[in-house]
């Protein structure tokens, strides 16, 4: 594979990532060109996502992409000619992993010069990576970002025949590529991306860097492609977006947003909608309403806090208060009732006191959550966050996060004990790894239920009476 001059390559600019205009955004139809059709014909590919649920529907995409030029999934690594690393960039231990990867990988590079082996999703929209992998992993051939997946047949024509490496990330706001072809990984589940990136600019996320701005599909596109998903007899869809409560925003001829879209995807026949992730700001009335009166729309909200701290969210940039988020949140419950809502929070942000942890820990307990993703302050080069004080020990953080969890995991053991004796409709998505005769799925509110239930089941929403509560899962005996 041909090296050239490190700066003759497209790399990312977090600056004009940064950009936001009002112009429109520009729409594309996926078209596979003829001179790609073929050219992986004989040959196996292999995927390695990680991270969000978005990074897993682009996997999906390039999937869909590789088969319709011929290639194959690889069993396993040894037998792959393609090997792409779909990254994550949302937090330093999600990176640290994947350079572990790159690495690991280069012995197989040794073994069969022929394999191609590409660096795709976040983590190339950040310029350090980028530099990185042109100076130390030289054994890396293709790397792109979050904006170009369409582009894929183009870069692995140009590796396999001009052996050249191909680094090409775009530092834009984006566009929609609609068309493109997925090879999606479960049978009777769906991840339906409705909108791409986000313009809150938290100060501690990179998300907007590596994303692009907020910018939503067409309503006829995304009713399509379910509609094509119940034909197909999918059960369930997740709508999917940075912020899918933003969606249509960003319109400029027409009033349809978020809670438009569920009202109309609630008729298209699919048994069930769940969608995230939220933003508490963009959450309205209109989409409260149709929570509450969509019969497939399910009772499940995941809806990031971040902090209970009104001068932690302010330094974070989130838009709210301590006080406003719990009347949303009120607001939500009461017009959905008996709701389960999940949250994020980070402990340990830069400035963060014994206070302002205090007031996170009340604020979980006034919330009456069911549950919540809890972290460490992680920070990402490029962030505001990044360049902030920060005099908190780390040992001091990870005992605030233990403290945290020890009221967390009461609240998973709550929300799980208030199912007791009632009965749930479950999706069952398969076998136990350890009792192929238990089954296992989840239910409207999000709830892992294990039980005991043939196979052919699988893929069939079922009633199921709870027995038992646990703190991560419930157990329970058809009905």
């Amino acid at each position: 594979m041909k090296d050239i001059d490190i700066e003759s390559y497209f790399k990312p600019d977090l600056k004009k990532a940064r950009k936001r205009s009002r112009g429109t955004t520009e729409e594309v139809r996926f078209d596979l060109a003829d001179a790609h059709e073929q050219i992986g014909l004989g040959k196996t590919y292999l995927i390695q996502t990680y991270g969000c649920q978005g990074n897993e529907a682009d996997g999906e995409t390039m999937a869909g992409i590789l088969e319709m030029m011929g290639f194959t999934p690889a069993q396993d690594e040894m037998d792959s000619d393609l090997i792409i690393i779909n990254t994550c960039a949302i937090r330093e231990n999600a990176e640290n992993r994947i350079w572990g990867e790159l690495g690991r990988l280069k012995a197989y590079k040794r073994k069969n010069p022929d394999l191609m082996l590409a660096l795709a999703g976040c983590m190339p929209q950040e310029e350090y990576v980028v530099e990185r992998v042109l100076k130390t992993y030289h054994h890396v051939d293709l790397v792109f970002g979050t904006h170009n997946i369409y582009k894929l047949p183009e870069y692995i024509a140009t590796a396999m025949f001009a052996k050249e490496k191909v680094v090409e990330v775009y530092s834009q706001e984006g566009g929609i590529i609609e068309n493109l072809p997925k090879v999606r990984s479960h049978r009777f589940k769906a991840w339906v991306n409705i909108m791409f990136g986000c313009d809150e600019f938290c100060t501690y996320c990179i998300v907007p860097y590596t994303r692009g701005k907020e910018r939503s599909r067409s309503k006829d596109e995304i009713l399509a492609e379910v509609h094509e998903l119940v034909k197909e007899g999918y059960q369930e869809i997740t709508l999917l977006g940075q912020n899918v409560n933003a969606y249509g925003k960003d319109f400029k001829d027409k009033d349809y947003t978020f809670g438009d879209l569920l009202s109309d995807l609630d008729k298209t026949g699919i048994a069930r909608i769940r969608f995230m992730t939220s933003h508490p700001h963009d959450l309205d009335q209109k989409t409260m309403r149709a929570m509450a009166e969509g019969g497939h729309i399910m009772p499940f909200f995941h809806l990031p806090v971040q902090s209970g701290s009104d001068k932690i969210l302010k330094k974070m940039n989130r838009h709210y208060t301590k006080e406003s988020y719990l009347a949303v949140l009120n607001q939500l419950k009461q017009t959905v009732p008996g709701i389960a809502v999940t949250t994020d929070i980070i402990v340990g942000f830069p400035g963060e006191t014994e206070a302002d942890f205090e007031d996170t820990l009340d604020l979980v307990e006034r919330a009456g959550f069911d549950g919540a993703f809890t972290f460490v302050f992680s920070k990402r080069e490029g962030t505001p966050a990044a360049t902030y004080d920060d005099d908190t020990p780390l040992a001091r953080k990870k005992e605030r996060l233990q403290l945290l969890n020890e009221k967390i995991n009461a609240a998973y053991l709550a929300g799980s004990k208030r199912f007791l004796g009632q009965t749930v409709k479950v999706l069952v998505d398969g076998v136990s790894k350890y009792d192929d005769q238990v089954l296992a799925g989840y239910s409207e509110h999000n709830k892992l239920v294990n039980f005991k239930g043939d196979s052919a089941l699988i893929g069939q929403i079922v009633d199921v009476k709870i027995t038992t509560a646990k703190t991560w899962f419930l157990l329970g005996e058809t009905v």
